[in-house]
């Protein structure tokens, strides 16, 4: 069968497309490794900026247990603390939870979900061949590709960001404990930043990004976390007085926050595989969801022939995606590199205790605006 559309990588940029393309009717492949669902090394919190979009595409995070949240807390290092209002607000929803629904959503609208691992891209007679582990070879007019950080994919295709150092690593562990249900905490630490939100369950999701030279150094994670972590007493509390839910902690090494370009071999890149923002100025996950939006429509536009050619799709594409998340990541890697500095990070909050209105405006620059919903 040939495809419409091949999506290579099922995490949120690459189901959320999945959905909105098969919705209107054309032909969908999502090809993901793992079955739903998974948990993955993630954030697990949502600028609210994404709402009308989803419920748009009859999608609801709330039906699923999703927290409402409203309120922001960060601190340094030395444990000095501000908090404030979200602009938007948000809501945190598990990526085991968010992502096995969209796919139910997905396929429940005609896309056709394989579980295996792709092995190779190939463009022949302007289609393209994907070909996997296990043998496969599905063909289709277009591919996306949401391979997430960092994939065999992408040192196949040579990407220019695989060559450049991948500084940190990523851990990420569930919780039960006393937090509270509306906030999002966002605390920094020696070589790193850690978010804290509830998800459905009223579980904790506790996830951060270290050094991963700082983090080599020691045996184990408990001990990173114990001598590392834990000087800042808001993440004291949550390895003293919090119950881990998970077995152990999940791990993902090899990240890079490198710039990446949104179209590569004529594929149109999606979520992670685009660019990733810092942690530290959060909303990864919009971002994905955000993308996928920006991705479906121009396809859709490419389809009808209101976009012409290939190159036509492409540049648009790029124009659009760099429109809407340049100068986020460029306020991310800011934000990430003062918080990075030790003792400026405190000269930063102090600052900021004395100009609370800052806060939300340096909020703003990390966030998008409500998405419009699709007719």
């Amino acid at each position: 069968m040939l495809f419409d559309v091949t999506v290579v990588g099922g995490g949120l940029a690459g189901l959320t497309s999945a959905l909105h393309l098969s919705k209107k009717g054309m032909k969908v492949l999502l090809i993901e490794q793992h079955a739903y669902p998974k948990h993955k090394v993630c954030g697990e919190y949502i600028s609210n900026e994404v709402l009308p979009y989803l419920e748009s595409l009859g999608f609801d995070p709330f039906k699923f247990g999703a927290k409402r949240i409203t309120d922001f807390i960060l601190s340094t290092p030395g444990s000095r603390a501000i908090s404030a209002k979200l602009p938007l607000g948000g809501f945190g929803i598990s990526r085991f939870c968010i992502d096995a629904e969209l796919a139910k959503a997905a396929q429940s609208h005609g896309t056709e979900i394989v579980h295996d691992t792709v092995t190779d891209l190939l463009i022949e007679n302007d289609s393209f061949i994907v070909n996997t582990k296990d043998g496969k070879k599905f063909t289709s007019n277009l591919l996306i590709g949401s391979f997430g950080k960092r994939s065999n994919i992408d040192v196949k295709m040579n990407r220019t960001f695989v060559k450049n150092p991948s500084p940190f690593v990523g851990i990420k562990a569930h919780y039960r404990g006393d937090f509270p249900e509306e906030a999002v905490g966002l605390h920094n630490f020696e070589g790193g930043y850690c978010g804290i939100s509830k998800v459905e369950n009223d579980h904790i999701n506790v996830c951060y990004i270290a050094d991963f030279k700082s983090f080599k150094e020691f045996k184990n994670i408990n001990d990173f976390q114990v001598k590392v972590l834990s000087k800042n007493k808001y993440l004291k509390k949550v390895f003293d007085d919090f119950e881990l839910v998970f077995e152990k902690p999940l791990s993902i090494g090899q990240v890079s926050f490198a710039a990446k370009n949104p179209v590569e071999e004529h594929i149109i890149m999606c979520g992670d595989s685009a660019g990733m923002i810092h942690p530290l100025a959060g909303n990864g996950m919009s971002m994905a969801i955000r993308a996928a939006q920006i991705a479906s429509r121009e396809i859709l536009k490419f389809s009808s022939g209101e976009i012409k050619t290939r190159t036509g799709l492409e540049q648009s594409y790029t124009k659009l995606w760099n429109k809407a998340f340049a100068s986020r990541l460029k306020s991310g890697h800011i934000i990430a590199r003062l918080f990075r500095l030790g003792p400026i990070s405190e000269v930063i909050m102090l600052f900021l205790k004395c100009f609370p209105f800052l806060l939300p405006m340096i909020i703003k620059n990390t966030h998008g605006k409500p998405m419009q919903a699709e007719l």
